[in-house]
């Protein structure tokens, strides 16, 4: 059976040129795409690598690649990552990882972003699948979840829990993370702005018209999607 995570990363491999500043997500298909890098010698050497992710960057440095702090990048060629559902528009929503924060400073920085993935996260628009995730300060739970509940009625709000400890998880930046279920997805562009504006938000995991390419492999081969905006 083909491996189309890995599919999708060789075909992101091409767009990769030497000298090149390259900034990489998480997930197995952005592993693969590691791997390949690290396989390649001479471009290998040639590159900075910088990551929003700490399982990616601990890779990187295992096949000794040049990485680089994000706090010490500028504008990195391409972002590529992984999400667990996009669009045609290339919206998609990053729920998983609860890293999305340090995935949007990325891809808003670097000069295009690119979304990788098998067929199975390409849908004709975004659904209720997967929760949004907000990053949130500590001290604005009280008032997150108040305000989230009279905006949309119909969710289902619950502070993630960490698996490993006793207590909520905490992200990267020492905030906790709320996962918001909806029964139906409210109009993207209403979502992004209303969320983001309620006090003590870091970040949420929707990526709304950030993307400018998608690349997606299945049993069709490789398509590449291109929004039309």
């Amino acid at each position: 059976m083909a491996d189309f995570k890995m599919e999708a990363a060789k075909a992101a491999i091409k767009l990769i040129q030497p000298g090149q500043t390259i900034g990489l997500g998480a997930g197995t298909t952005i592993a693969n795409l590691v791997l390949l890098i690290a396989a390649e010698s001479g471009l290998a050497g040639s590159l900075t690598l910088v990551s929003s992710s700490f399982k990616t960057t601990a890779l990187m440095r295992e096949h000794g690649l040049n990485v680089q702090s994000i706090a010490f990048t500028k504008s990195p060629a391409i972002y590529f990552d992984g999400c667990d559902q996009f669009d045609r528009e290339l919206n998609a929503l990053k729920s998983g990882g609860g890293i999305h924060t340090s995935e949007k400073i990325l891809a808003s920085m670097a000069d295009e972003f690119i979304l990788l993935g098998d067929a199975a996260k390409f849908v004709d628009r975004l659904d209720a699948t997967y929760p949004l995730v907000i990053e949130v300060l500590p001290a604005a739970l009280s008032l997150m979840t108040e305000r989230l509940s009279g905006y949309f009625p119909d969710t289902k709000i619950s502070t993630r829990m960490s698996d490993k400890k006793d207590g909520a998880a905490i992200s990267d930046n020492g905030n906790l993370l709320l996962d918001v279920y909806f029964t139906q997805l409210p109009a993207l562009n209403e979502l992004n702005v209303l969320v983001k504006m309620i006090p003590g938000v870091v970040e949420h995991s929707l990526f709304y018209r950030m993307a400018v390419k998608g690349i997606i492999a299945g049993a069709e081969g490789i398509k590449v999607i291109t929004p039309a905006r």
